[in-house]
């Protein structure tokens, strides 16, 4: 694994390397998406089933597109029963974590007659996308609903892609049979997100659009917003980890490894302040790596994304940290949690040398679906908040308005609205009638 002094321009180097990754960079896909969002818009059911005949390779109709209770039944039956009961652990520990997340309506009164107030509502309808293609992720499956559950969300449809004989993955509909979640689709890329996004004989349209996905997912999420919310337009995973001369490197090479099977675009990066920590790191990365199954793919990941930054003192680790606002940031160091609070830009953090990426993945908690490519500069994890609308309350006396009647109209006025400005003086013989 290559190993970088830190400084001004290798950090830049870095970063417009990992802007390389975003969904937005790939043009030469856009049309294709486009194509296919048009199509299902226009042609509905037909361009559906066309587009997945022809990626999916099987033959796809109104009386196959949804999944069946029976085979929801099938797959819970044949699946292996110790792992529903740890999938039914997690589901617990997340719906748990998201329930302490969940906003309430309020309501503020004074004795001059204002109110004003805030009414939380749940998103009425929400459509899930949950990955099918080189690997199957029923994590992404109680990470995406059981938020919108907590928030009360009305309906939540999935679509998920099935293989040639048509069958969705079992460990997907195990997954959702313990969230409750029935109303499930056999399609997947694009022409999923477009069939939610404005509905077809068979599927529903939807009001928002959650869940990870390849190139053609993101950019067809990208492209349909507006029409529908969506969470984000999310980037290939991606791990940081800010360590010093404490943390073990078996435990490092470990957690920089287990991003970097994602895929080709994953990325994985070491910041620390001791050259012995870099050094024994990378060794154990090349011994780990001939050891796993996707060997491959973790090689073309770390030969691409992967580094390791040797900074002169943990200030400068935390700043480039920073600087690149990963979507994981695990911090080894001495005192972890002192180093916590100088991180300001992360999808999720994990303290200590016990606090294994994965963990957070399938188990504690808090969502997986993080912000990637450095927008966790601005945007935060999916939550309960994901699937609620906030509407203001605003109700004011006769005596109150009046208080406050000609500095309104002094503001409307200034910016040339006399109409706004009428509506409230002729409630106090002060309009233009």
């Amino acid at each position: 694994m290559r190993t970088v002094t830190l400084t001004e321009d290798s950090i830049k180097d870095i970063l417009s390397g990992l802007l390389k990754r975003n969904p937005g960079q790939y043009k030469e896909y856009e049309q294709t998406v486009d194509d296919i969002i048009q199509s299902v818009r226009q042609n509905g059911d037909d361009a559906v089933f066309e587009y997945t005949k022809r990626f999916d390779k099987w033959d796809i109709g109104k009386d196959s597109v949804r999944v069946t209770d029976e085979e929801i039944k099938d797959a819970v039956d044949s699946y292996d029963k110790d792992l529903i009961e740890v999938m039914k652990r997690a589901a617990a520990n997340i719906t748990e974590y998201h329930k302490k997340q969940v906003l309430n309506s309020w309501i503020d009164t004074k004795e001059d007659g204002t109110l004003l107030g805030q009414k939380i509502t749940p998103i009425e309808t929400v459509g899930v996308y949950v990955p099918g293609g080189k690997a199957a992720y029923p994590s992404s499956t109680l990470m995406c609903v059981i938020p919108a559950l907590v928030a009360g969300v009305n309906r939540i449809i999935m679509m998920t892609p099935a293989d040639a004989s048509g069958k969705v993955a079992p460990c997907t509909l195990v997954a959702a049979h313990i969230t409750g979640v029935k109303e499930i689709y056999k399609v997947g890329g694009a022409q999923a997100i477009a069939a939610m996004a404005f509905g077809t004989g068979s599927i529903p349209k939807v009001d928002k659009i959650v869940g990870p996905g390849n190139i053609f997912v993101a950019l067809a999420k990208k492209a349909v917003f507006g029409h529908v919310s969506i969470d984000s337009v999310a980037g290939p995973s991606e791990i940081l980890v800010i360590a010093d001369e404490s943390a073990n490197p078996k435990y490092v090479a470990s957690d920089l490894l287990s991003q970097a099977e994602h895929d080709e675009l994953a990325s994985a990066i070491l910041i620390t302040d001791s050259t012995k920590l870099a050094k024994e790191v990378s060794e154990y990365v090349d011994k780990l790596s001939e050891k796993l199954d996707r060997t491959e793919i973790i090689k073309k990941s770390l030969d691409n994304y992967g580094y390791i930054l040797v900074a002169t003192d943990m200030d400068e680790a935390v700043d480039a940290a920073n600087r690149i606002a990963s979507e994981h940031v695990e911090i080894i160091t001495k005192n972890p949690y002192e180093t916590m609070t100088k991180v300001r830009n992360a999808g999720a953090i994990f303290l200590g040398e016990y606090s294994s990426e994965p963990l957070g993945d399938y188990y504690a908690g808090p969502n997986h679906v993080l912000p990637t490519n450095g927008t966790a500069k601005f945007f935060s994890p999916l939550g309960v908040d994901a699937f609620i609308k906030r509407t203001s309350i605003i109700s004011y006396s006769q005596s109150a308005l009046c208080e406050a009647c000609d500095d309104i109209m002094r503001f409307a006025n200034a910016e040339g609205l006399t109409a706004h400005a009428n509506s409230i003086g002729v409630r106090f013989d002060k309009g233009v009638l």
